[in-house]
């Protein structure tokens, strides 16, 4: 056991430090199945009160905290970012707050009737003006407006992934068999954590070096936790440590 706690705190240690821009790294070397913050749209569904009530696959303050960080991702590397509600003045209510906060423009969300989001021609048109071929999507409830406008982009000839963990179901059932079946059509799952360290990839890319552990410390749980612990024990060791006390 204290192995593994030491080999973690290392672990923290090594992403704590702001690398010189390293000549060994090239990212043309990536896989091309890997994200990138410039060659998708980000679309995030019904993350809205109304529609969190009902949810039952995950625990509703894992659900905003993983939100938070998706929409706070996609703000920090200017993902191209579709906000959309489903009858949000007369049922579903506002966003979560941690959407409101990254993207805080309410009057450019596009609010639906249609509970597949790709049947409303405005977010197919809005995809389309960007250019990009692959879509992630995140929302409520998993198994009708996120599986449904997956299924569909796809048949549209779009590669389509979905944050699981920033989606939910009214029961795990319905949310894993949904992830199943858009699995099965040829989706890819991904996590919310997985979607800020895939977007940023390199710890020798400073420019944003802070901002990414900053999220990571906000909503990234014990990970977040040990990131703060390894850098505030170093601060207080500048200060020599106990002995100031």
């Amino acid at each position: 056991m204290n192995s593994v706690k030491l080999t973690f705190v290392f672990i923290l240690a090594l992403t704590m430090n702001v690398f010189a821009q390293n000549s060994n790294n090239d990212p043309s070397l990536a896989g091309k199945s890997l994200l990138d913050a410039d060659d998708h749209v980000l679309i995030l569904i019904d993350h809205e009160g109304q529609m969190a009530l009902s949810v039952q696959s995950i625990d509703i303050q894992t659900l905003r905290n993983n939100t938070g960080l998706v929409a706070g991702t996609s703000k920090l590397f200017n993902v191209s970012t579709i906000v959309t509600t489903v009858a949000e003045r007369s049922f579903s209510g506002p966003v979560f707050p941690e959407i409101r906060e990254y993207y805080s423009d309410e009057t450019k969300y596009i609010d639906r009737t249609t509970m597949n989001s790709w049947e409303d021609k405005r977010i197919v048109e809005a995809v389309k003006k960007t250019g990009k071929k692959r879509i992630v999507l995140a929302g409520l409830w998993t198994e009708i407006c996120i599986t449904l406008p997956a299924l569909s982009a796809l048949e549209d000839g779009y590669e389509v992934y979905a944050i699981t963990d920033a989606s939910g179901g009214v029961s795990k059932e319905a949310h894993d068999m949904a992830v199943a079946r858009m699995i099965q059509a040829g989706v890819v799952p991904i996590t919310s954590m997985q979607y800020l360290l895939e977007l940023h990839r390199d710890w020798a890319r400073a420019g944003k070096y802070v901002e990414v552990t900053n999220l990571a410390k906000r909503y990234g749980g014990a990970y977040g936790l040990g990131i703060d612990y390894i850098s505030t024990i170093r601060e207080w060791d500048k200060e020599g440590g106990d002995k100031k006390h």
